[in-house]
């Protein structure tokens, strides 16, 4: 959700009763600090900070978030060990993205609150594992006991509904927030999303940094370059800096970078976070009465 999720969608996923998180792995100190602050001002519900512990500016962003009292932090790429200590004595609540049972059991023995179990299915970057949501879940609700979070192809209430039978405790959900109308992700960028069919996206860089792609030209240079087993170093300069940026906050379709998951597919349409929470929630009610009436009537 970096470059898609500040003060905007974060207030109104929390007002419309989810939890909203702002994505600070694009910002530096001030800004996280900005959209903190806009967020307490536009939502009286919890809220939390999602921060990549590889960010190359995360010192400067967890002092923000200690002296502004953030009271969820959900970190990622990275070791939980690092900051989950630190966090935890100012009194926040702390929540690690794993992408296997080797890193949940770790970030459990870190002392975190909470996990997010991610699957390959995911947009952005993923696990080199590369374990689907639908096995990963259950292969962490059995090994550690903290309360678990499914992520990785969730846009709807009949995948949570699956994600809560595989042992789940809630649901984290990203691409379909990102066409949504608060999303602060480029106009261009949520057009893309919403016309991806099966197969539009693709998983590159399983040798660096796995990233999964809406399929353009810059998705293919990589592709072409890691089929010719070009050395890491070449790869990195076709990347260079900034990409992500270009893509999904500038709305360069063609030669930026832009992260979305594989339910890409079955989002049709950019709409307020609050009807896409509430659909959401419909569709759970629905399908888990559906489920029931099935269930009575085979008995």
């Amino acid at each position: 959700m970096v470059w898609c999720s500040g003060w905007e969608l974060a207030s109104a996923v929390s007002n419309a009763g989810g939890l909203g998180l702002i994505g600070a792995g694009s910002m530096d100190a001030e800004t996280l600090r900005y959209h903190i602050r806009k967020t307490r001002e536009n939502t009286k519900n919890p809220f939390g900070v999602n921060v990549p512990l590889l960010y190359s500016r995360v010192d400067e962003l967890m002092k923000v978030i200690i002296e502004e009292k953030v009271s969820i932090v959900f970190t990622s790429a990275g070791n939980p060990s690092s900051w989950t200590s630190s966090l935890k004595e100012k009194g926040c609540l702390v929540v690690h993205v794993v992408s296997n049972v080797k890193f949940a059991k770790k970030a459990q023995e870190a002392g975190v609150d909470a996990l997010v179990a991610e699957g390959v299915e995911a947009g952005g970057h993923n696990g080199r594992e590369e374990t689907t949501t639908m096995v990963l879940v259950p292969l962490i609700k059995e090994t550690v006991s903290l309360p678990l979070i499914a992520a990785g192809g969730i846009a709807s209430g009949q995948a949570m509904l699956a994600a809560l039978a595989l042992g789940a405790d809630g649901v984290q959900i990203g691409s379909r927030f990102v066409a949504s109308i608060e999303s602060s992700a480029h106009l261009a960028f949520k057009n893309a999303v919403i016309n991806t069919t099966d197969g539009s996206t693709k998983l590159v860089l399983r040798s660096l940094n796995p990233v999964r792609l809406i399929r353009n030209n810059l998705c293919h240079q990589i592709e072409e370059a890691e089929n010719r087993c070009v050395p890491a170093d070449d790869i990195n300069a076709i990347l260079g800096k900034g990409l992500s940026k270009r893509g999904m906050f500038e709305g360069d379709i063609e030669n930026g970078e832009m992260e979305i998951g594989q339910v890409a597919a079955g989002i049709h349409k950019v709409l307020p976070a609050k009807e896409i929470l509430a659909t959401i929630i419909q569709e759970l009610n629905i399908t888990m009465q559906s489920l029931s009436n099935t269930i009575y009537e085979k008995n």
